[in-house]
């Protein structure tokens, strides 16, 4: 199965009900292999042709649905998302009602009403998310260590692990830097030297969700994130890339803490 543009889990999910082997890949991957084969031409008939000849020549990693408990977790940390982002809109609203010329009481009560719903829909499914995590003792208990991290909040690691199914997604480290886009690509040729950059090509959650916590750990002086910190930051005198580089050592140090179980020290 090639996933497009919106994810089709449910699709997934019928199929491994009926007891189906499914393999999930991405639609550059399946192109590419598709142009390798020299096929210029693109219909319904020739990507299919092409999918099963790149699954029964390749080796493909079979998919596995997600559980429940974590499927019901990305479900309410996904809805905290899509509030606190109309909530920025309706707050930068409010702000241009408020500057305006010509001021209107009536729609600045309104904006500020709804401002208001939001904040009660954000403090509901916060407490949804904090008591689903506190249903499982183990979770609850891995969670409080990785709290530890100066920075990390339950927000936080509910995110990521709601949109890596707890870690059961990966076999290394590595694995989960290239899913949440934070592998390094670099782009040269003979003497030409390009510009590194991470990919982006993966979870936009877990990167949004690491993006404040790389900033209160370095103001707040956590020793692993302000010595990387200080480290790149001298190699290239860029403040964001550095701040990224923190990113992904919180991703990798959320990652090994729950895997081995241990408060952080």
């Amino acid at each position: 199965m090639e996933a497009t543009g919106v994810y089709h889990e449910n699709c997934a999910l019928y199929f491994s009900v009926k007891n189906y082997k499914i393999s999930i890949i991405l639609p550059n991957k399946a192109k590419h292999y598709l142009i390798s084969l020299g096929l210029k031409s693109k219909n319904d008939s020739i990507d299919a042709k092409g999918l099963s000849k790149m699954g029964a020549e390749q080796c493909l990693e079979l998919w596995q649905p997600m559980g429940d408990f974590f499927y019901e977790l990305r479900q309410y940390t996904r809805q905290n998302q899509n509030l606190q982002e109309q909530k920025t809109v309706f707050n930068n609203q409010l702000h241009a009602l408020e500057q305006s010329m010509h001021k209107s009481k009536a729609m600045i009560k309104q904006q500020k009403d709804t401002i208001k719903l939001f904040n009660k829909q954000i403090k509901e499914i916060e407490k949804l998310i904090k008591d689903l995590i506190n249903s499982d003792q183990v979770v609850k208990q891995k969670v409080a260590h990785i709290c530890k991290i100066k920075g990390i909040g339950l927000l936080t690691v509910a995110t990521i692990l709601a949109e890596t199914n707890g870690f059961e997604l990966f076999k290394n480290y590595k694995q989960l830097v290239s899913y949440a886009g934070f592998d390094v690509v670099e782009s040269e040729s003979g003497t030409r030297t390009g510009k590194t950059k991470i990919s982006k090509k993966g979870n936009g959650h877990i990167r949004r969700a690491l993006f404040m916590p790389a900033f209160v750990a370095v103001s707040h002086k956590e020793k692993p994130a302000l010595d990387l910190y200080n480290r790149t930051f001298e190699k290239h005198g860029i403040k964001m890339k550095s701040y990224v580089a923190v990113q992904k050592k919180l991703l990798v140090l959320i990652y090994h803490i729950w895997k081995k179980n241990e408060a952080y020290d």
